[in-house]
């Protein structure tokens, strides 16, 4: 956090418990001009206000309040990049494994460091590295057909992979239906750890530049024709499939698409950004860069391969 900004959140941060003291302190004063006990001259369903103070007990536990506000921030870090007295934190990197989860419980003793995180990591690693040892050790499709590994799994998916890809897996536009057997990187156990580790860069170039809007127009009528579209202007067709030349080094000749490439199949009803004469023409003129994450330092293996048996195992419903 820059200067600036630490200075900016201290002054508000503290501007603020003092602007609450001194609103109370206000009210606690006689502004009215009447005697405190005296009617006020309000009356409403026969019931009339006095000029009475605020509540002794409220306004002790107000006191309180700000009292113990002040004593958290002197303590605890909450004014910008101060660290509070006891040098607490909630975390300083990322724990990727049960050694290293111990080292840096460790360090940050030495170092005087109250972590949290790090001992809640230490704790938990502690507790769950037995059970995802064993499962680390099953194969997959075996893992497939456990019920209690699809639970973790599933679990893991909901936390980490389903803001892309729906809580039942099912995709949205841009993002991958995971149930279905189509496939654009392989759907084999291997291949589907090989994303979650890795990641994945998808690039499809935009084609306006080299064929311009005559011949965009022209390979949107080819595409379309490849999963039989009807009514389609046959002599654009015709123009279109000697541009496909170009396409065919990543989707193939016959346009069925390549796993190794990521290039998907244009024959089929499947399409990840939709399969309409406008969403072909804007995939063809600017191009697609989907990306997908890599899980290796947020996941790690082992609770990659739990998420891998559970993605495979959706696939082999249908």
């Amino acid at each position: 956090m820059s200067s600036f900004w630490s200075i900016w959140i201290s002054v508000i941060t503290l501007g603020s418990i003092l602007g609450c003291y001194l609103l109370l302190r206000w009210c606690l004063q006689n502004h009215t001009g009447i005697k405190e006990g005296d009617d006020m001259h309000h009356e409403f369903d026969g019931i009339v206000e006095l000029n009475n103070q605020l509540p002794r007990w409220w306004t002790i536990l107000f006191y309180i309040c700000i009292v113990w506000g002040v004593i958290y921030l002197v303590l605890y870090p909450g004014l910008g990049n101060y660290k509070g007295l006891w040098n607490w934190q909630s975390s300083n990197q990322t724990i990727k494994s049960l050694e290293e989860s111990r080292a840096a419980v460790e360090a940050n003793k030495t170092n005087g460091v109250i972590n949290q995180y790090d001992r809640e990591v230490e704790f938990a690693n502690e507790l769950f590295a037995p059970i995802f040892d064993n499962y680390y050790k099953q194969p997959i499709t075996e893992l497939a057909k456990d019920p209690e590994a699809l639970k973790i799994g599933q679990r893991l998916f909901s936390q980490n992979c389903s803001q892309c890809h729906g809580s039942d897996a099912r995709g949205q536009r841009g993002f991958p239906n995971l149930t279905d057997d189509d496939w654009l990187y392989g759907g084999t156990p291997e291949k589907i750890t090989e994303t979650l580790i890795n990641g994945r860069q998808a690039m499809m170039p935009a084609q306006l530049d080299a064929m311009g809007e005559k011949g965009i127009q022209e390979l949107v009528a080819y595409v379309l024709s490849l999963s039989d579209r009807p009514d389609l202007n046959k002599a654009k067709v015709d123009a279109g499939q000697a541009r496909f030349a170009i396409c065919a080094a990543c989707h193939g000749q016959d346009g069925k698409g390549n796993q190794l490439l990521g290039a998907p199949n244009l024959t089929d009803q499947t399409w990840l950004y939709g399969g309409t004469n406008k969403a072909i023409t804007e995939t063809l003129t600017y191009g697609r860069n989907g990306v997908m994450p890599s899980f290796k330092d947020t996941l790690g293996e082992k609770k990659i391969h739990l998420v891998g048996a559970y993605v495979y195992s959706l696939s082999q419903k249908n």
